[in-house]
């Protein structure tokens, strides 16, 4: 008889999520481990031969081996049918509307935590946990889950967590959150986890397993090209100097493969996708100070319908910057930036921060008008 029920984890066969269920493992809960595969490689091109990521068969048998190791059951399931639907298909969408998407927000706002939940609905489990950088604590006073920051500020996964729903929160745990990559990978090692132990983490998407979205789109949508064609890229003023590929090639901030000689470094700072027109300018014509935000999921308050201070962060990297946010609608919100920020791009997430709490976060919908840089 297990201390605290019965947990369903998600296992990539990496070193995170292994540690994950063992942690929780010898913490007395009964572990029941599943690894889901949502991507076949074979038909997604690209670095022919080399598997990488949590789809491949070698992450799956390193996933089995740690469940086989500490005695717990482990599930192989197939929800590529799901996967695609939700994630590969919005992706290539946004690519087409000139936006720059984010699948791993999609991925677990719309298919990891669902489909975890529907398994361990399945199969008896209270509780569902993963092996991402974060936190929950639950806040008495508001009544609500709170997702925070994980210690190890360099590993911290909280920005791809914003879009999770409060209900589902309330069923998910995070052994790591308190921890850092150091201390993971000494535990592996003393848990004997030697096949993952070391076992690099990875960063591409991972249905784009050579990181070429570019050729990626190209394979998914055949007739990109005749479709699109080329097009002018533009100053500000209108004035037309060079041609490119196509705008789904391109993304808000991008200054490498231009092929445009103006005696001056320049970045996409605008893309229209309705005349495949691409503005370039240089590095201040980046800089944006206000965006409003759509598809909003709040976290640690029911609602931003008053002005609040917050720190906004615009890419997973991004250190974030002080703001203003308040919502102006049901499902919109409006954020000031104290400073301007370079690249704000449409389609990525912006979450909001407050110390460590996540306030919430939304998609990327439109950006305010140029702003000089001081």
């Amino acid at each position: 008889m297990s201390k605290h029920g019965r947990v369903l984890v998600a296992m990539s066969g990496g070193v995170d999520s292994s540690v994950a269920a063992v942690l929780l493992h010898e913490e007395g809960y009964e572990v029941v481990g599943i690894t889901m595969k949502t991507w076949d490689y074979a038909t997604s091109g690209g670095r022919s031969g080399k598997e990488v990521g949590c789809c491949t068969l070698e992450s799956m048998n390193d996933a089995r081996a740690v469940a086989l190791a500490h005695d717990f059951t482990h599930f192989i399931v197939d929800i590529r049918e799901e996967f695609g639907d939700w994630v590969i298909e919005r992706f290539t969408e946004e690519y087409l509307a000139g936006r720059t998407p984010n699948p791993c927000v999609l991925c677990n706002t719309h298919i990891k935590w669902a489909a975890l939940l529907r398994r361990a609905d399945a199969l008896g489990c209270a509780h569902i946990a993963t092996g991402h950088y974060a936190r929950l604590r639950f806040d008495e006073a508001l009544g609500r889950r709170v997702l925070m920051r994980g210690l190890d500020a360099n590993k911290d996964q909280s920005y791809a967590l914003w879009g999770v729903a409060q209900e589902h929160f309330a069923r998910t745990l995070f052994p790591l959150g308190a921890y850092t990559k150091p201390e993971i990978r000494r535990m592996a090692a003393d848990f004997g986890l030697l096949r993952v132990a070391d076992k690099p983490d990875s960063y591409e998407i991972c249905f784009v397993p050579d990181n070429d979205y570019r050729r990626f789109l190209r394979d998914r949508v055949p007739d990109l090209d005749a479709r699109i064609g080329e097009g002018n890229f533009v100053r500000k003023d209108g004035t037309v100097v060079g041609r490119h590929r196509g705008y789904p090639y391109y993304t808000i901030g991008q200054r490498h493969g231009l092929d445009l000689a103006l005696g001056f470094p320049v970045y996409v700072t605008h893309i229209d996708p309705a005349t495949n027109t691409l503005t370039v300018g240089p590095r201040e014509e980046l800089m944006r100070q206000t965006l409003t935000a759509r598809g909003l999921n709040l976290i640690k308050y029911p609602d931003l319908s008053e002005e609040r201070p917050a720190v906004g962060k615009i890419r997973y990297k991004d250190e974030g910057a002080p703001c203003l946010a308040r919502q102006t609608g049901d499902d919109e919100m409006e954020v000031v930036f104290a400073e301007p920020r370079r690249a704000l791009t449409p389609g990525q997430a912006l979450v909001l921060y407050e110390g460590d709490d996540v306030l919430g976060g939304g998609w990327i919908h439109t950006v305010g008008e140029t702003v000089e840089a001081a």
